[in-house]
Parts: C-alpha cells; sequence; structure tokens
C-alpha cells in the first residue's frame, strides 16, 4: 500500500483520526464499482472536453490512464493508498500518478453526484442479470410442469397445511412461475426508476462551469436525467425498490423452498433430490439432507433484514447529500448476490430432482381430498350448495366418529 491525499486534504492541517479513517473507509467494498466509475469518469471527460474545459491532448491522457486503471483493479495488480478512502478516490489518484492531466477529471463533478450515478449504473447491471436468471428458473419450472403434465401426476392441494382438494403437479408448478413473473416485472419497474442520470448535480448545487449533463447522459446510455440537484444526489429510492423487489422475490423462493423441504422429507416423499443437489450427515448415515432449499427459506430472512436496515438508514436524512447514504452499498451487494445464488442453486436443484407420482396420487386419492367435488356434484342435482356442505359434512364428521370410511358412508 503507498501512500497518498484524501480528495478533501487541503482544507485540513493534518490527516484524519485512525478511527475515522477505519468508519470512513469505504474501498474494501465500494471497489467493486470499478468498472462503473471508470465508465463514469470516462463519460465526464469525454463531457468536459466536447465543452471546452480540457483539450483533446488531454483527453487522450486521461482516457489512456484510465484504461490502465481499470486494467490494474481488473488483474489485481493495483497498489492501493493508504488514504483511497473509496474507489473514486482510488481511480482518481492512480489515473493523475500517469497522467498528469486526470487531475483535472473530476472538474465540475462532486463524490456526491458521481457516487449515486455509478449505484445506478451497477443496479441496472444487476437486474439485466436477475432478470434474465428468473426467467432461466422459470424456463425449467415450466419444463417440470410439461412433464408432469404429460404424466398426469396430481397431489393434494392445501389449505392451513390441511389437504383440500387434488390439484395437478402442473398446475402446483405454473403457481411459481406467476410468482417470478410478477418478481421480473417488480425488477425491471425498479430499473426504470433507476435509469436516471444525476451526473451534472454536483455537490448538491451543481456548477457554475458551462456542463452538458445531457451529454453524459446519453453517453452513458441513461434513458432520462435528472431534474432537480437536490435530489438527484441524496435520492437512494432506487435503492430501496431494488431491495424489495429481490426482497420479495427471496419470499416466494423461500416458499418454494418450504414445500421442497416438506416433499423431501420421509413423511411426503413426493420427492427424490439429485446427489449433486443434496447433502449429508456428519453423524447419521442414512440422511440426505434439501440444504438448498432450506437456505433459500433461511436467505428470505436475510433480504428482509437488508431492506428493513436500509429503510430505517434513509429516515431522518434532511437534504442534500449525508454520509449515511454510504450504507447503501453493502446491503445492495449482498441482497443481488444472495438473490442470484439462490436462483441458480433452485434451478439446478428443481432441473435434477425425480418426482414420485405414485406417492402423490396415494394422498391424493384420499376420500377426503374429494368432499368439495361431492358437495358440488349434490348441487348439479338441484341442491343448494349451502345445503350439500352441509351433509358432506355431516359424512365426514360421522366417518371420523365410527367404523365406517368417509368412501363407504
Amino acid at each position: 500500500m503507498t501512500n497518498g491525499n484524501t480528495l478533501w486534504h487541503g482544507r485540513f492541517a493534518g490527516g484524519p483520526a485512525e478511527a475515522l479513517q477505519k468508519l470512513n473507509d469505504s474501498l474494501p467494498f465500494d471497489q467493486r464499482m470499478f468498472r462503473e466509475d471508470i465508465a463514469g469518469s470516462r463519460s465526464h471527460v469525454r463531457m468536459l472536453e466536447s465543452v471546452g474545459l480540457i483539450d483533446n491532448e488531454e483527453l487522450d491522457a486521461i482516457m489512456a490512464a484510465l484504461l490502465q486503471v481499470e486494467n490494474e483493479i481488473a488483474e489485481g495488480t493495483i497498489q492501493w493508498a493508504a488514504n483511497d478512502e473509496d474507489i473514486h478516490t482510488a481511480v482518481e489518484r492512480r489515473a493523475t500518478e500517469l497522467a498528469p492531466a486526470s487531475a483535472k477529471m473530476h472538474t465540475g463533478r462532486s463524490r456526491n453526484d458521481q457516487v449515486a450515478n455509478d449505484v445506478r449504473l451497477f443496479v441496472k447491471s444487476e437486474i439485466d442479470d436477475l432478470v434474465s436468471l428468473a426467467f432461466e428458473l422459470i424456463a425449467v419450472i415450466r419444463i417440470r410442469a410439461e412433464e408432469a403434465h404429460a404424466e398426469a401426476i396430481y397431489l393434494p392441494g392445501y389449505t392451513h397445511m390441511q389437504q383440500a382438494q387434488p390439484v395437478s403437479l402442473a398446475h402446483h408448478l405454473a403457481a411459481y412461475c406467476w410468482m417470478l413473473l410478477r418478481d421480473i416485472d417488480r425488477m425491471k419497474d425498479a430499473k426504470r426508476r433507476t435509469d436516471v442520470s444525476v451526473l451534472g448535480a454536483g455537490a448538491l448545487a451543481g456548477s457554475s462551469l458551462p456542463l452538458n449533463p445531457a451529454f453524459t447522459a446519453a453517453d452513458l446510455g441513461f434513458d432520462q436525467l435528472f431534474e432537480n440537484s437536490l435530489d438527484a444526489v441524496s435520492d437512494r429510492d432506487f435503492v430501496a425498490d431494488v431491495l424489495y423487489a429481490l426482497t420479495t422475490l427471496g419470499i416466494h423462493l423461500s416458499k418454494l423452498g418450504e414445500e421442497l423441504v416438506m416433499w423431501a422429507s420421509s413423511e411426503f416423499s413426493f420427492i427424490t433430490l439429485d446427489d449433486a443437489f443434496s447433502t449429508g450427515s456428519s453423524m447419521m448415515p442414512q440422511k440426505k439432507n434439501p440444504d438448498i432449499a432450506e437456505l433459500a427459506r433461511g436467505k428470505a430472512g436475510r433480504l428482509i433484514g437488508n431492506l428493513t436496515g436500509f429503510l430505517a438508514t434513509q429516515k431522518g436524512l434532511p437534504l442534500a447529500y449525508n454520509k449515511d447514504l454510504q450504507e447503501d452499498k453493502e446491503p445492495l451487494f449482498d441482497s443481488c448476490d444472495t438473490a442470484r445464488l439462490t436462483l441458480l442453486a433452485l434451478r439446478g436443484m428443481i432441473q435434477t430432482l425425480d418426482f414420485n407420482g405414485e406417492a402423490m396420487k396415494l394422498e391424493a386419492d384420499s376420500p377426503y381430498a374429494a368432499a368439495t367435488d361431492l358437495a358440488e356434484l349434490l348441487v348439479e342435482q338441484g341442491l343448494p350448495f349451502r345445503d350439500a356442505h352441509a351433509v358432506v359434512g355431516k359424512l365426514v364428521r360421522d366417518s371420523l366418529a365410527g367404523d365406517k370410511s368417509f368412501a363407504e358412508l
């Protein structure tokens, strides 16, 4: 690690206290956004050249330096400096070492609009990836549903975890496809609100320099441009939006995980797990555990925690930028990673498991599961439904109290 100065050292006679530096530094986690940060800087310096604030020779030197910095970070060869408090500082510091013209790179820009823009670029990319993975899981579930339909597999449907009515396995599996489609819609909606460029908003009130924010917005592929500079640097609604979308996705995957756990149990035996997507016990040789499904269930709590924690962080912030907003990145990164891995693992688990159709049919053929159908049969014969409901209910009660089964009665 090399020495270096903070971007704000000129105002201060000495360096920051060690405790402040450790609390303040975000480089250990925000270095993940180095590509987004460098993309934003490239666009910003192109804009600076277009409005005459730097010349073409300076632009070329800065662009070459940024390319080298990007390669060094990607290859793991960059030497971080002690005062690289974040990825933005590190990129500018190293680029300036390589090309002194890079000292002009931050002209007309604050880390406030720079960071916000980086996070928006990151979220857009992550949503695209997660939407693709959700579609892949839907495709796998659909294939398994089509297989179940071809084999005419049916199982008991449940309400209150009591057997209710028989349903086809294909219909049951398709329910998760609809949940995931809503999750995809929520993620796309979050991306729409994220797709706003905020470069040019400065620290909070723009700049007196002749900047062209529309240039960087178009250059970076943003769909919209900020309308209010105060809002631009302080807005993290889009982070909360994506955290909510991923939390709802996690809850749906948790529901699926819970059912897979039950179906894999000895009491149900509705599915048999592939060895590659299950684990064993260090003590009990017979065990074959549905760990992926259990972790899908458990990860939902983590996603909920990230969302609620970040909402609490935003609760009392005045305009415009506050350092509290640095706390957006770790829950965002963690939720994206958690959702991605859970989608991948569940996809493999569902793709490789075997459905035990006979066990499902045996349970679905329980006479009580046909009680609603029997009541509706009586309705077709002219009996009012409430009376039919009472008749069948009494048959159930009599079968439970007497010696004859429901079918015999």
